[in-house]
């Protein structure tokens, strides 16, 4: 006999609102379960959960903010799950003339937009790079900081800055931006997800599974998400 329906309330990552909005739609069907979600920086969304909001599942763009979660015993380490990755790419927007042969065309930029490189993952990656091609002393004072990736995507769409440095998958949903450099090394961007230790739902644990899946591969797949190989 058929289990009763269950809402789950997910955390996650701004960059995965599309390809999880796609696969929450995916499960519901296929489970009768419902999933909300709610979409922010990773670092938003792990203090909101150490103050106690009721998420059943957080998906960071991060390993650090689920560290902290676990050390708080908010999640376990066997449910850990870090099977997804993703590449950070140079924005400008769509009608710019802005060319970019290697990292340090950024120099020409009188402001570059980016998530906030002392909190959220994709901010802090991003200065992790330029720091690799010793580019942050240099940079530092022009970087428009955000409060979230997405934040960042749209100060390049409207203009508001002249490039931005955001993931590869966010660019691939803008209308208004193109890419003008890809980053094709360090630092490894790695998600982490994992089911909250409070949650008792089966749901949650059922969708953790789900995200797994080869179906939700493809799906991650299409939104220009790289599958980890984990060993």
């Amino acid at each position: 006999m058929p289990g009763r329906s269950e809402e789950i309330l997910v955390f996650a990552a701004a960059s995965l609102t599309e390809s999880l909005q796609e696969l929450g739609r995916s499960f519901e069907t296929a489970t009768g379960n419902s999933v909300r979600f709610s979409f922010g920086a990773s670092s938003d969304l792990a203090r909101q959960i150490r103050a106690g909001a009721p998420a059943d599942v957080f998906f960071s763009a991060d390993t650090a903010r689920m560290d902290e979660l676990e050390q708080d015993s908010r999640v376990s380490r066997g449910d850990r799950r870090e099977f997804l990755s993703n590449s950070l790419v140079v924005i400008v927007p769509a009608a710019s003339s802005f060319r970019m042969r290697e990292p340090r065309d950024l120099r020409s930029l009188p402001r570059i937009a980016l998530a906030d490189p002392d909190a959220v993952p994709a901010g802090i990656y991003a200065k992790k790079w330029l720091e690799a091609e010793g580019l942050w002393e240099k940079l530092s004072a022009r970087v428009v900081p955000t409060l979230d990736v997405r934040a960042a995507l749209a100060a390049v769409e409207t203009e508001a800055a002249p490039a931005g440095i955001v993931y590869k998958t966010d660019a691939r949903v803008a209308k208004g931006v193109r890419m003008v450099y890809e980053v094709a090394s360090k630092p490894e961007i790695v998600y982490s997800l994992a089911r909250i230790s409070d949650s008792r739902k089966k749901a949650a644990a059922d969708f953790v599974r789900f995200l797994e899946s080869r179906e939700a591969a493809a799906v991650f797949k299409r939104y220009g998400f790289v599958l980890r190989v984990v060993d």
